[in-house]
């Protein structure tokens, strides 16, 4: 016979037709008359044997656990720290003696301010007011909406778990405290245009030195802002001088591309005449002394022999001249007029 609650009756589990608490004896009895059906033979051995293989089996049950490859396992024993443990399979003390808790070390995660990324499974990585984090006041004043992502790992998992309570939450209070720090000192054109890398660099050292103070056990790897938007009352406007700044922008790459097509023709044609200049400067101060070392040669021998030099000179003045004269005529220096030998007989005159 087994329990069978519910059958009609209004005693509950023990089948029983009227509101009594069942005896001690008859519930004795039926437990044991229960747990006949599973061991043979009954009795109250049996039911401090079916104790003990239970106790055996709940022991064996919780004397293992696995460690996932990118994480660690911090083991206490009643309470206290004990080691840390590495990925695999492991055995501890069973029925809570030992507890195992298991830190993801190697695994990045991430803190999103601003905005939820959906399927999020760390309770702190996403904001539980995305409007309140985002507001901030920028150095002059101005307010704007800075939404921004932390990506950080568990360095030290004995600090992460034990030094600070609710490290998660802590990690998000000090990333924005300190974000609002980094921008509370800039203006809102810097952090909104050309300040974000200035202001990413400096909020992650920030962050680090903090974290590294309170001893969590965190090592922040990346703060990357994301969207930076002014109040919706003046977005339009700022938009506007967005349009401007982006076409400013646009004209100065245009400006350079300019610059960049048209200096540096000029500068290689420049090159190009001064090599030139350079090339004939040289000719002509060759040219120079080659006619100043033939002078000087001539000068030589003029002074050895002047007559011969003389009539050499003149000899070779004439095989350069001639050669170029289309008509020649020789005169004899005795001949008073020359008119019977100018019958040149062409019109041209270019008969000999």
């Amino acid at each position: 016979m087994s329990w069978q609650p519910g059958n009609g009756n209004s005693g509950g589990p023990w089948g029983a037709g009227k509101n009594l608490p069942p005896d001690l004896e008859q519930l004795l009895a039926r437990a044991r008359q229960w747990l006949g059906q599973f061991i043979p033979g009954g009795g109250l051995g049996s039911v401090i044997m079916f104790a003990a293989i239970a106790a055996l089996l709940a022991g064996a049950w919780t004397a293992y656990y696995t460690v996932p490859s990118d994480s660690v396992a911090v083991v206490q024993r009643f309470g206290k720290y004990v080691k840390n443990v590495q990925p695999g399979l492991h055995f501890k003390f069973p029925l809570g003696i030992d507890t195992a808790i298991i830190v993801p070390v190697k695994r990045q995660l991430k803190q999103e301010f601003g905005f939820t990324t959906p399927g999020a499974t760390d309770p702190y990585q996403s904001p539980v007011d995305g409007r309140l984090e985002t507001e901030m006041v920028t150095g002059d004043l101005n307010a704007a909406l800075v939404e921004w992502v932390v990506q950080y790992r568990i360095s030290d998992p004995v600090k992460f778990l034990f030094e600070v309570r609710q490290p998660g939450l802590t990690l998000r209070y000090v990333s924005e405290s300190v974000m609002r720090e980094v921008v509370g000192d800039r203006t809102v054109d810097e952090v909104i245009t050309i300040g974000r890398q200035e202001i990413e660099a400096e909020a992650l050292t920030k962050m680090q030195a903090l974290s590294t103070k309170y001893a969590m056990g965190i090592s922040i790897d990346q703060v990357q802002l994301k969207n930076i938007n002014p109040p919706k009352p003046v977005q339009e406007s700022f938009n506007e001088v967005n349009q401007a700044q982006q076409e400013k922008e646009k004209l100065i790459n245009e400006a350079r591309r300019e610059y960049n097509k048209v200096i540096p023709l000029a500068e290689g044609e420049k090159d190009q005449r001064i090599r030139e200049a350079d090339g004939y400067r040289l000719k002509r101060i060759n040219e120079a002394e080659g006619d100043v070392a033939r002078f000087s040669a001539l000068l030589t021998e003029y002074e050895k022999a002047p007559q011969v030099t003389r009539r050499r000179i003149y000899v070779e003045t004439l095989q350069a001249v001639l050669p170029g004269i289309g008509s020649k005529i020789i005169v004899d220096g005795q001949t008073g007029n020359i008119l019977p030998l100018l019958n040149l007989g062409s019109a041209n005159g270019d008969r000999p």
